[in-house]
């Protein structure tokens, strides 16, 4: 199981960490943290020493509720940080978070490898065209709305059922582009109440049956801190927790914020499985 990053195969048969760097001022948990140059650096440098794989950059937050953001201030946001990061580190797996085409264009033509897409295509009639083009690996996700109106979306017959029922259609979609390098991911916490949300995680084995590499992205959230009564700020050791459930149940990708307790669950859990 492997994917083709600028020429490099990337084998995701064990498991690989994706470290999160906002590049916004108000993403849930680290919003405003990475400004400047050397804060950027610095955060890039800690979770590649930490052994993340790959790096997902972003300029857009997409937590419930988060207003809009035009494509201009988009572009104004990534397309430096993406270029700082590959003059010190040339070497940098980027996976570039955003649903619009524009910017995956631009970010992919800057270096970056990687286009991580919430929307699966359905918020930009080009971004399948792009990516194919580019022949950059393609992360899709499931949501429904938008940040603003997902949680609203939450009516499903069957959380699971829904979500593969979606997914087919959507890789029908891709692969009719020439996209093969595909990753899916479920969407924790986008358009899911909490129960849904474990439900999902519970029952994450049966998305193998799709044949795609499998990202899971639990990081600090609400999921986590709601039930614990505390906040993104504590949620690390229950992120730690159910990063190891999700491991043990198929997940090729751990996207997170903290990369060396992600690698710490993937050595451990590589250790078990053996």
């Amino acid at each position: 199981m492997t994917i083709n990053c600028k020429g490099i195969l990337i084998d995701l048969t064990a498991p690989k960490v994706m470290g999160i760097l906002n590049c916004t001022p108000d993403s849930f948990y680290d919003g405003g943290r990475f400004k400047n140059d050397k804060s950027i650096l610095d955060q890039v440098g800690h979770m590649f020493k930490a052994g993340a794989s790959f790096i997902d950059v972003g300029a857009y937050s997409s937590k419930p509720g988060a207003d809009e953001v035009s494509e201009e201030l988009e572009l104004k946001r990534i397309v430096p940080v993406v270029e700082l990061i590959l003059k010190s580190y040339p070497d940098s797996i980027l996976s570039i978070d955003t649903f619009r085409s524009k910017v995956a264009l631009e970010c992919l033509e800057a270096g970056a490898a990687v286009i991580n897409d919430i929307s699966s295509g359905l918020r930009d009639e080009n971004m399948l065209a792009t990516v194919s083009r580019m022949k950059a690996p393609y992360i899709m996700m499931h949501m429904r709305g938008t940040s603003k109106t997902m949680q609203q979306q939450t009516n499903y017959k069957d959380v699971m059922e829904d979500i593969l029922y979606f997914f087919s259609h959507r890789l029908e979609a891709a692969k009719s582009f020439g996209i093969n390098d595909i990753i899916i991911d479920p969407g924790f916490g986008f358009a899911k109440t909490l129960e849904q949300n474990y439900k999902l995680l519970q029952e994450l084995r049966a998305m193998k049956i799709i044949g795609h590499p499998l990202l899971v992205g639990l990081s600090r959230k609400s999921m986590i801190y709601k039930l614990l009564e505390t906040h993104a700020n504590e949620a690390l050791n229950g992120t730690t927790a159910l990063n190891m459930i999700a491991l043990d149940r198929g997940a090729n990708i751990l996207r997170v914020h903290d990369v060396m307790e992600a690698m710490e669950c993937v050595l451990l859990y590589q250790q078990l499985a053996r």
